[in-house]
This record gives structure tokens, sequence and C-alpha cells, in this order.
């Protein structure tokens, strides 16, 4: 990119304000003794782990998550997690009008770069959102087909899948959703997929919400290797053992799908409920 955006840092190191977003040769070094570690303890080849150290020595990887107001917080946050963990990966946000956005849970988030001003990028991702009105926009649109040209993965996450297809991307190809919208991506000639994580070539996208990190450690694994992905996975002990069973239509009890049919009623009778 012509410019450096709002670069993601590593929470559990000191650093100051204006450290890179990717990591540096000191911590690739680090992550990638610990992933040979690993590689060793569970009887692998090595050669895994050094195809994983030698595409870090590369240019770093660069992923363009653009955000909207009324974005779903944990769509970018759980996927940023992972990808802002990855050795020689940047991380740039940016937005349809620049500047700072509030989530739909009314979380200020700080500057973006105006979308229109990011010549290029090799992931885009498209996390989803409460109102996506703002991603409809022409300008926008053709933007997002701009930097889709050139990239080698378009992606998003939850309903971000919809603002692909509105794009026109996603015309025969497979794709998550939120659960409750996902008969929507039909009417842009794609094909949903109730998979939490579904890859159709260089298109990779998540279900709803949380899936946002079963997505991001997918693509982990497709661009650093399954030690690197799982190393980040430790580093973040996502292991996790919900304390209902309520996460989809098909497990969750009667009076659940009563009382979200009740507090959600436009989105139920999208989903057919």
């Amino acid at each position: 990119m012509s410019e450096t955006l709002d670069l993601q840092t590593d929470p559990l190191q000191e650093a100051p304000n204006n450290a890179k977003g990717s990591y540096t040769r000191r911590q690739t070094l680090i992550l990638g003794g610990i992933a040979a570690t690993v590689g060793v303890a569970a009887g692998m080849l090595p050669f895994n782990v050094l195809a994983a150290d030698s595409k870090s020595e590369n240019k770093p990887f660069r992923i363009l998550m653009v955000l909207y107001p009324t974005f779903t917080l944990l769509d970018f946050a759980g996927a940023n997690e992972v990808f802002a963990r990855l050795p020689n990966v940047e991380v740039h946000v940016a937005s349809p009008d620049g500047g700072p956005l509030t989530s739909d849970t009314h979380v200020a988030f700080g500057e973006t770069k105006k979308l229109s001003k990011v010549t290029s990028c090799d992931l885009l991702c498209v996390p989803g959102g409460t109102d996506r009105s703002t991603m409809m926009r022409a300008d926008v649109q053709d933007d997002l087909r701009r930097l889709a040209a050139d990239a080698k993965y378009i992606t998003s996450i939850c309903n971000g899948s919809l603002i692909l297809g509105a794009a026109g991307l996603l015309k025969g190809k497979r794709s998550a959703c939120h659960w409750a919208q996902r008969s929507l991506l039909k009417q842009y000639g794609a094909i949903p997929d109730p998979a939490r994580v579904v890859k159709d070539g260089r298109y990779m996208s998540g279900g709803g919400v949380t899936a946002g990190i079963d997505f991001a450690l997918m693509v982990a694994d497709e661009l650093r290797g399954p030690v690197q992905a799982q190393v980040v996975q430790l580093l973040m002990e996502y292991n996790p053992e919900p304390p209902f069973h309520s996460g989809s239509v098909e497990t969750a009890p009667p009076e659940v799908i009563a009382a979200f049919k009740k507090r959600y009623a436009s989105l139920a009778a999208t989903a057919g409920l």
C-alpha cells in the first residue's frame, strides 16, 4: 500500500504507539523456534516448519480489513487477533469514508484509511455488520471489485459475504454467512454453504460472528502452515467449551427459538423460522 494504516500491535508485548503491525524478524524467529519445538514434539518432519519459515522471509503479506459504521466488533476482533500474530503479516484497516467508526455495539474504533486510497492488498476481508448500507454504495462496491481483482484471497466473515455478493464477487461460488441470512446469498448468484468455514478457490468465508476465529485460523494455515496456525491458537488459548449449546437452530431448545423470534422478529422471518 502507498501509505501505512492503523497497524495492529501485539498487546502482550510493550511497544511504542507507532510500532509496526507485522512481527519483527526477532519475533518471527521466536515463533519459528516455537513451531519447530512443537513439530519435533509431535514427531513431525521439519519440512512443514521450514516451509512456513521460508514463506515468512518474503515481503509482508498485506491483509486489508474493510470496516464500516455499525460493523460487528467480534467479526473484526476475532480474526484480527489471529492475523496480527502471524509472522510477517501486516493488518490494515480501511473504511468507505476513512476516519473513526463505531461498532454496532457502540464501541468506538480509531482512525481508518479511506478505502479509495488503498491501492492493493494480498487478502481482502469484509466483516459483517448490522447496517450494511454504506458498503452498498456504488463507489464502495467499485473499490471492492478493484481490490479483489488483484488480491490473492477474497474473504468475508458473517454477513460480510452479502457485501461481497452485492459487488458481484461471489457468482457461482460457495460461501458461508450468518445462519439467519444465509439464504440471501442466492440473490447474488452465490451458493449458500452451511459449513462454519468455507473455501472455494481463492474465496474463503466464515459463518456467524464467532466463526470468524475458526475462519482466521484456516487462513493462517493457508498462509503460514498448520504449525504456525496452531501456535497462534495455543497463544490465544482457543479451546472453547460453551456453557450452552444454543449456537445453532438445530441445537437450540424450543424456548430459546421462541425467545429469539420474539426479540429478533425480522431476522427470524428472514431465516424462515
